[in-house]
């Protein structure tokens, strides 16, 4: 008896994916006489492929087989071919990974009347795709209604201004999304003061990664501010964004009111001394931040001894790990790490002479299941 989810052909369909990822031809001993298999094993057998056919040593195999995955027989026919349909094939939840296939705008379209109307998928990764503003604009629009997505990558699609809109209008409206990637963009300083405010009012996100972007000046202060405000986000990566002594020096305001933020990513964003002593000034008082890293900024030994001495005038820190990687850094300062260390024995601090080992701990959503 067929059981209640398997359709007319699916067990061949099982059979002829089971012998693909074992590496035999699917018409092998055992395989009836005279059916319309027989020609295609044959065909196998031989070494030829039909059209579009995959090979044996894809990465789509290789993945099937280091996952103990039945390959899906109809993706082997036509994985390769100009055009691919998955039709009735009951791909399940949890993930949509279409990162670097050259959707575009039109593609993202496309793909956006699909996306509205899911309910199981919570991941989504559409990374370099080229998307564009026109391309955000479809796909923010479908996440809107798609309360179980949880987790989107938009990272390398070339969004600009433009396209900080559709993303402002996204973080206002999805409460569920968790984690949002829009690293290696060109949102600039006007799209920050479009994403500050959205930023202060979002109600949900815990993990925003916006590195590789050009939020600087005006817009970095905005965006600050809007951390300012948040209360969910755990984790912000805004490394390599330019944001400079202004943009340390709102960041350090908002550490002194904010009180959930957990790990803070500020590499290479041209912090002078003096942006590195207004960032410590949050530091002071802040009690939740345990990660906090700003390498290869030119604040120097001094600003790095600044910062070191408002995390010494904070009995309550949380810090775990200061990273000062790519800084050097001269006697004074490690005179002045030993120090906190007595008071803060758990601290780790990174600098260009100094690894340390630090184990991250991932926040629930990103565990694996068990």
């Amino acid at each position: 008896m067929r059981g209640p989810l398997q359709g007319p052909g699916e067990k061949e369909d099982q059979e002829e994916g089971a012998a693909a990822a074992s590496g035999r031809p699917a018409g092998g001993p055992g395989a009836k006489k005279g059916s319309d298999t027989d020609s295609d094993s044959d065909q196998e057998t031989e070494g030829a492929r039909r059209p579009g056919e995959l090979g044996e040593d894809t990465l789509y195999l290789r993945s099937c087989r280091a996952h103990s995955v039945v390959p899906a027989s109809c993706f082997l026919r036509q994985g390769s071919a100009p055009e691919l349909s998955l039709r009735h094939r009951g791909l399940g939840p949890q993930r949509l990974d279409l990162r670097d296939n050259g959707l575009c705008g039109a593609g993202a379209e496309a793909l956006a009347g699909a996306l509205s109307k899911t309910r199981s998928i919570c991941d989504v990764d559409l990374s370099e795709n080229r998307l564009g503003a026109e391309g955000a604009r479809a796909i923010c629009a479908a996440l809107v209604v798609s309360p179980a997505v949880q987790r989107v990558q938009l990272a390398g699609n070339g969004l600009e201004e433009q396209a900080a809109q559709y993303l402002a209008e996204l973080l206002l409206a999805h409460t569920g999304l968790k984690s949002l990637d829009l690293s290696y963009n060109q949102l600039n300083d006007q799209a920050g003061e479009t994403l500050g405010p959205a930023l202060a009012e979002n109600t949900g996100l815990t993990e925003l990664n916006v590195r590789w972007n050009h939020l600087r000046g005006p817009g970095a202060i905005a965006f600050a501010r809007g951390l300012e405000a948040n209360i969910f986000l755990r984790v912000l990566d805004i490394s390599y964004n330019g944001c400079g002594d202004s943009g340390a020096s709102a960041v350090g305001e908002a550490l002194k009111t904010n009180n959930v933020l957990e790990e803070l990513y500020m590499s290479n964003n041209r912090i002078s001394e003096a942006g590195a002593l207004n960032l410590g000034l949050g530091l002071r008082v802040n009690q939740t931040l345990r990660i906090l890293a700003v390498s290869r900024n030119p604040m120097r030994s001094e600003g790095c001894s600044g910062v070191l001495k408002s995390v010494q005038a904070n009995p309550q820190s949380a810090l775990e790990l200061l990273d000062f990687s790519d800084i050097q850094v001269n006697r004074e300062f490690d005179d002045l790490a030993s120090s906190v260390k007595v008071i803060l024995p758990g601290l780790c601090i990174k600098t260009a002479a100094r690894r340390v080992e630090y184990k991250k701990e991932l926040l629930a959503i990103f565990r694996p299941s068990e």
